[in-house]
């Protein structure tokens, strides 16, 4: 994989490039960066980079034999390890090595639930257990068999439990010529032992722009619809592919139409607007929960004075002003997120779609009665 093929970072992308030219690669790095930010595919590419045999100011070159076979991910000095779901007949990562090959072929912008699709998980937990750390080291104790440098690339380090401390003298006096990069989204879930020997490299997650660049250049999506989804994904490349595969909605028109129900408490359309959500499938009711609470986060925003901070569309932005100017506060936009990010918990379990919007639309009923901007205020808003 090589830098251009990544979306966004470049900044990241020129930082990786001059390690390598000025000689300070570290031997063990952390890559820390929000889901769908392609801290992955920048691993693999940095790899790919160090060990290219013609490579140039600003990528490897993609055409050397070490090239062709990290393109493939079958070079034999590019380890991987990963979480997996443990069974009599899968002991450690390499059991599963064809499967993650084809998984970083097919598209290397992917979660842990994408992963366990792959794989015959049924409900078991992943992790990285013990007897992947031993062969781990076992792997990294051989020489090199073509490259210059050695490199394991370690998805998700939060897996491990206690057991990896068993890498922590591979991680601190590794065997010459050997890099470890670590992939991970969550620092307080990793062992603080493995993290005090690491250089970590924070990865910020990708801007609207690129999101919205690549959502236009992938697919037949309008500007705007291309803005929403931008808006919707923040900033994760994974959740913007997956609301490609749904069926679009216009989820600002029907939040704010939502919004104007529970202001008016006007509970017959409340049910109508109930019996219609429910037919739009659980990842579409998910997307229009999320879209909502994204929405009023940006509400409050505005009503904090953050008024540069705030990402909104310009046709929405305006209906966001009306709103927080003449209905909403911000007791009310707390009151209202925690309402439908229980909402989004439930229906990823599965709830019944019409009983919990009846119940979501009445609450925001109470909650904007309960909650409501002084007597007297009047309500301004088409």
């Amino acid at each position: 994989m090589q830098f251009k093929e990544i979306i966004g970072q470049e900044d990241i992308k020129k930082q990786l490039i001059q390690t390598v030219v000025e000689n300070r690669v570290s031997h063990a790095q952390l890559f820390l960066s929000p889901e769908g930010s392609g801290a992955l595919p920048l691993a693999i590419a940095y790899a790919q980079y160090i060990n290219c045999q013609n490579r140039t100011n600003t990528d490897s070159c993609g055409q050397c034999s070490s090239c062709r076979k990290y393109e493939k991910y079958i070079h034999p000095d590019l380890h991987f390890s990963y979480p997996f779901f443990a069974s009599k007949d899968i002991k450690t990562s390499i059991d599963v090595l064809e499967e993650w090959r084809n998984m970083l072929l097919s598209d290397p912008y992917f979660d842990l639930e994408i992963w366990r699709s792959k794989l015959n998980a049924e409900n078991k937990q992943a992790n990285i257990n013990i007897a992947e750390c031993h062969d781990i080291i076992k792997k990294l104790s051989y020489k090199a068999f073509e490259a210059e440098t050695k490199v394991l690339i370690m998805w998700l380090p939060e897996y491990l439990d206690r057991e990896g401390n068993a890498l922590l003298k591979i991680i601190e006096e590794p065997p010459a010529n050997t890099l470890f990069i670590l992939v991970a989204q969550n620092q307080e879930q990793i062992l603080t032992t493995i993290l005090s020997r690491t250089q970590i490299v924070k990865i910020p997650k990708l801007t609207d722009s690129d999101i919205e660049t690549y959502l236009i250049d992938k697919s037949q999506l309008s500007e705007n619809q291309a803005t929403e989804y931008s808006f919707l994904a923040d900033g994760n490349l994974i959740e913007a592919k997956a609301l490609l595969l749904d069926t679009p909605n216009n989820n600002a028109s029907y939040f704010t139409e939502w919004l104007r129900m529970g202001y008016g408490n006007r509970v017959p359309a409340m049910i109508d607007f109930t019996e219609e959500v429910a037919k739009w499938g659980r990842e579409n009711q998910k997307n229009f929960l999320k879209y909502g609470i994204n929405f009023l986060r940006e509400c409050s925003l505005l009503l904090s004075g953050a008024d540069d901070l705030v990402k909104l569309p310009t046709d929405t932005l305006s209906i966001a002003v009306k709103l927080t100017t003449n209905v909403l506060n911000l007791a009310m936009v707390e009151a209202l997120i925690s309402e439908l990010e229980q909402a989004h918990y439930h229906i990823e379990r599965n709830a019944n779609p019409k009983i919990l919007f009846l119940d979501v639309s009445l609450q925001l009923v109470k909650i904007i009665k309960f909650k409501s901007l002084p007597a007297g205020t009047q309500y301004i808003y088409n």
